[in-house]
């Protein structure tokens, strides 16, 4: 990851959530998702109730999949799904595409001064592994997943990631393209903006009221300087 000078003044933080809104990683969730079902004796689950849940924690997707199901069954499947992911890592199968613009602008504000971060229901490896593929992981001063904190809306992500960059909250924004995103930024007391090319509908994302809603990572600079400047 890149290292930094907490002295630097003045610090900013852009932290970005993964999927939906860095890579497009649906295809693999709704696999894995799908095999885990299967193997458990469960009908496929609907793809596009899977991509509704992405970003919260394993064990609240399923459920709302399988409200029906014991403490053990749900436990059964997050582990079959954690497995499934796993085993297509070390397989080297799990190609997980940047959305367009995402290089771009993560390198155009690393190279403006801003530090970059991490929040993302995804597990430690997985998100390692993302940025490693893509060569963006030395851009990264801190990377928070479903391993180091609570997952969202709870704000520990984005509490630890400010903690790690020495930024305060008046000085960071979250970057998402769901509505647990706009979340956790407000219980951190964090500015946010959403992205509409990920997994939640623009209506939405609306309805939690985020500092800006961009439809291409080209506007994304701007306002970032608008809503830090405000």
């Amino acid at each position: 990851m890149r290292s930094f000078d907490p002295s630097s003044d003045p610090l900013r933080l852009v932290v970005f959530d993964m999927d939906g809104t860095l890579i497009d990683s649906q295809h693999h969730i709704i696999a894995s998702m799908t095999r885990s079902f299967e193997r458990n004796g469960f009908a496929a689950p609907d793809p596009a109730s899977v991509r509704a849940g992405v970003g919260l924690p394993l064990e609240v997707i399923i459920g709302s999949l399988l409200p029906d199901i014991s403490p053990e069954q749900c436990e059964r499947l997050v582990q079959d799904y954690r497995g499934d992911h796993r085993a297509r890592l070390d397989r080297g199968e799990r190609h997980e595409p940047l959305m367009p613009g995402a290089r771009e602008v993560v390198e155009r504000l690393d190279a403006a001064g801003y530090l970059i971060a991490l929040a993302t229901g995804k597990g430690t490896r997985g998100a390692r592994h993302a940025l490693e593929v893509h060569g963006l992981i030395d851009r990264f001063v801190s990377i928070q997943t479903s391993d180091t904190a609570p997952g969202k809306p709870h704000p520990g992500m984005l509490i630890q990631a400010m903690n790690e960059a020495g930024v305060e909250a008046s000085a960071t924004i979250m970057v998402g393209d769901t509505v647990y995103d706009l979340e956790l930024a407000r219980n951190a007391s964090v500015a946010s903006v959403a992205v509409t090319w990920g997994y939640h509908d623009r209506a939405d994302l609306v309805s939690f009221g985020p500092g800006a809603v961009i439809d291409h990572f080209d506007d994304l600079d701007v306002e970032v300087e608008r809503l830090l400047a405000s």
